[in-house]
């Protein structure tokens, strides 16, 4: 069945009651110490904490998502990444003791999703966010030119360290697409951005604890055929996580918009997670920022969030796809 999640920050705030108001009973969240003002998860009493804050406020705790600490040295290989690869699975242990069943990572170097404008004019006034693989700068990211073998490496490195533990912990990995998902962005290689890479991926450390994240709208960029690789993918028990989100245009020159907007079936893609009979969290993704919000973080608007999830139960409920 599926699970409606929210991506709610580690403190209480505003959206925490709105989430419950509008009946979502999972939080995923970032755990980094920077946003909890504790320590990281993986110290377990500094996790747990996190986990009663949510508890108490009537949430399901699902899942991690995102980097839990400054994954450079692990990403880029760099001195140190030993002490780091240690640290993530400590954290994964912790994450087995206390039943939290999902980690959603990625494994962009040098930086993390990226667009070229935070603020792009949507409907109604609403602010979007934009890519467009020309207006982005020419000099290279800090680290320097990094080829995409080099992350293979290093990707293969930390998978085969991390995925043992995960497994034994009960710790499901889903391994989340390249935002925007290019072969390159500013002179360091991305290895997530085609969809026969995620198999590639899974293939390196075969587990029951590895799988994917199936961020919708990347895959949308990536392929021709999204509803086939999700078809695919779940087939093979490996879709673990659905980030639901929307956008117009091409890997190299898109939008992001309100999930009743652009050409793809947006309905259609729920009904066929229904039939595929996924029990798995999903939670709506990037969303425009609405009149009204100061757009700090673009792509996080509340309101716009609250409008996607309205649209989520709405098509679900007209379905009879059942969900919690």
């Amino acid at each position: 069945m599926i699970k409606l999640a929210e991506f709610l920050p580690s403190n209480p705030n505003i959206l925490w009651a709105w989430a419950r108001q509008i009946g979502i009973r999972y939080a995923i969240c970032k755990c980094a110490p920077e946003l909890t003002g504790l320590n990281g998860p993986w110290e377990i009493d500094a996790l747990r904490t996190t986990q009663t804050r949510f508890y108490k406020a009537g949430f399901s705790l699902y899942g991690l998502e995102g980097d839990q600490f400054d994954m450079s040295r692990i990403k880029l290989g760099l001195p140190g990444f030993e002490e780091d690869l240690e640290r993530y699975c400590q954290m994964l242990r912790n994450m087995g003791e206390l039943g939290i069943p999902l980690l959603c990572y990625n494994f962009m170097a040098g930086t993390g999703w990226y667009r070229s404008a935070g603020d792009a004019p949507g409907r109604g006034g609403a602010l979007v966010t934009r890519f467009r693989l020309s207006d982005v700068p020419k000099q290279l990211l800090e680290c320097g030119r990094v080829t995409a073998e080099q992350i293979w490496q290093n990707y293969t490195q930390f998978i085969r360290t991390v995925m043992p533990v995960a497994e034994a912990a009960g710790v499901r990995m889903g391994m989340h697409p390249d935002d925007p998902p290019l072969c390159e962005l500013r002179g360091v290689g991305r290895i997530l951005s085609k969809p026969d890479n995620f198999e590639r991926a899974m293939a390196l450390a075969p587990s029951s604890s590895n799988g994917v994240t199936y961020c919708q709208a990347n895959f949308q960029l990536m392929t021709d055929d999204v509803a086939g690789w999700a078809s695919r993918l779940a087939e093979q028990g490996k879709i673990f996580f659905i980030h639901f989100r929307n956008v117009r245009g091409t890997a190299e020159d898109f939008e992001e918009t309100f999930h009743d907007e652009a050409p793809d079936n947006m309905e259609g893609m729920l009904r066929l997670y229904g039939s595929l009979d996924l029990d798995v969290p999903l939670r709506v993704d990037h969303v425009p920022s609405m009149a009204g919000e100061d757009n700090f973080e673009p792509g996080y608007g509340a309101a716009g969030r609250l409008f996607a999830m309205g649209y989520v139960k709405g098509a679900l409920q007209a379905h009879g796809i059942p969900y919690e």
